[in-house]
């Protein structure tokens, strides 16, 4: 496999901190087993966990009023790929990567594959686009794809969808995510009922024509580009999809978007209950769809999610299966170092949700004992999870601290002498 920065850099920063790490390892490991939790099974756990990036993630983002790029920009997929590898190489978190369709669109699929295998990377689900139009496309995607009241754009955007799943099957992934941008801007544009009626017959005809071992994600959100009304606005119309559509359709929960103070924990408890949880896109919000880096503004939301998915791992949920992704625009700091940074924090959360009393929590339920139900949440929360992390990618052959190692790689400034400068001042989410 190759490596993208050097090992004698890893080793040497390792080797600065790795004294101090084993301290606090043993230290950490005394004060959990008084609890009787073995520190090495959630160590093991964390090792085995794994969260995708997205290829997108890894250049520069904007807003709807400028994109201000940074040095070093990917110029393809392939810079991509790269940019990709650190983050794993260095987090030991991130095995996979997601891409996204026409924007990692190649000539030679082959070859692609090949530049991932070399890395060490994997593919994960592949994302469509018929939010926004391609060069050279017959139809415009501005009123709408899937569920656009013209049959010849909608067959359009199915067949993109097709294309997508082509691509992924030569590549290895075995999943499908759906998000579409559709909807109106005024009362009376657009027939609710027709709108959703045409969605759903499309959604068909990609969902038949998916490989046996595939599954397909819907995603929804509340609001934009669309900001009346949007045709896969919330979870349960989400799940209506996933029923309506068939046992290879589940739902796919970006914590971006959804109404301020959503409570999205319930949302995953109930897409569990009912074997329709697909997977999620982690980031964080403020004010909605900010597409900030995860667990940036609230990591105690970040905690409860991930305890109803430690809570169905420990019950052993039938069809429990969801597929983890970052999904962030970077727009004052290296993506590079915002991705680890995420990936890091999804792995804290986990850690944390394994650290929960369950039988405590079960009880205090049962008492309601609201007060220390919550004490029970909060003690597993403020544990500082670090050493176990930072363990476990040593272990697997990471670093101990990887946004210092890569700053001390000098990988930024190398790539940034090798790709061309990109020009600022258009705007765009990506």
């Amino acid at each position: 496999m190759n490596t993208m920065i050097g090992k004698t850099v890893v080793e040497a920063e390792n080797q600065r901190r790795e004294a101090a790490l084993r301290e606090d390892y043993a230290s950490l490991g005394e004060r959990l087993a008084r609890r009787g939790v073995d520190i090495d099974a959630i160590k093991r756990k964390v090792a085995a966990y794994g969260v995708a990036v997205p290829s997108w993630g890894v250049g520069t983002g904007g807003t709807r009023f400028a994109r201000f790029p940074g040095k070093g920009e990917p110029r393809n997929i392939f810079d991509k790929l790269e940019d990709c590898a650190v983050i794993q190489q260095l987090t030991r978190a991130t095995p996979n990567v997601s891409l996204h369709i026409p924007w990692d669109k190649v000539s030679d699929i082959s070859e692609l594959k090949q530049k991932g295998a070399a890395l060490g990377l994997g593919f994960d689900a592949m994302n469509s686009n018929t939010f926004s139009d391609a060069p050279g496309q017959a139809h415009s995607y501005k009123y709408g794809s899937l569920s656009h009241s013209d049959a010849a754009t909608r067959a359009q955007a199915v067949a993109h969808n097709l294309e997508c799943i082509d691509i992924g099957r030569q590549l290895g992934s075995k999943a499908l995510t759906v998000w579409v941008g559709d909807g109106s801007n005024f009362p009376g544009q657009s027939n609710f009922t027709k709108s959703f009626e045409r969605y759903l017959d499309a959604m068909k005809s990609v969902y038949a024509a998916l490989p046996e071992d595939w599954r397909v994600f819907t995603e929804h959100k509340m609001f934009e580009p669309a900001f009346y009304s949007t045709v896969v606005q919330d979870w349960g119309t989400n799940y209506l999809i996933a029923q309506e559509l068939g046992p290879k359709a589940f739902c796919l929960v970006d914590l971006g978007h959804h109404a301020p103070n959503v409570n999205i924990e319930m949302i995953v408890a109930r897409l569990i209950q009912f074997k329709k949880l697909g997977g999620f896109h982690f980031n964080d919000s403020k004010y909605g769809d900010d597409d900030l880096d995860t667990g940036s503004i609230d990591p105690y939301r970040l905690f409860l999610v991930f305890n109803e998915l430690a809570d169905a791992e420990a019950l052993g949920a039938e069809g429990f299966e969801p597929a983890h992704m970052l999904d962030q625009s970077h727009n004052v700091t290296d993506p590079i170092e915002s991705l680890m940074t995420s990936a890091m924090e999804v792995c804290r959360a986990y850690a944390q949700a394994l650290l929960v009393d369950r039988a405590a929590l079960d009880g205090f339920q049962q008492d309601n004992d609201a007060l220390m139900a919550t004490e029970t949440l909060k003690a597993a929360f403020r544990t500082d999870v670090e050493p176990i992390l930072a363990m476990a990618r040593l272990e697997g052959g990471g670093a101990i601290a990887p946004v210092a190692t890569y700053r001390a790689s000098g990988y930024r400034a190398r790539v940034a002498g090798e790709r061309p400068a990109v020009a600022g001042g258009g705007g765009g989410i990506v």
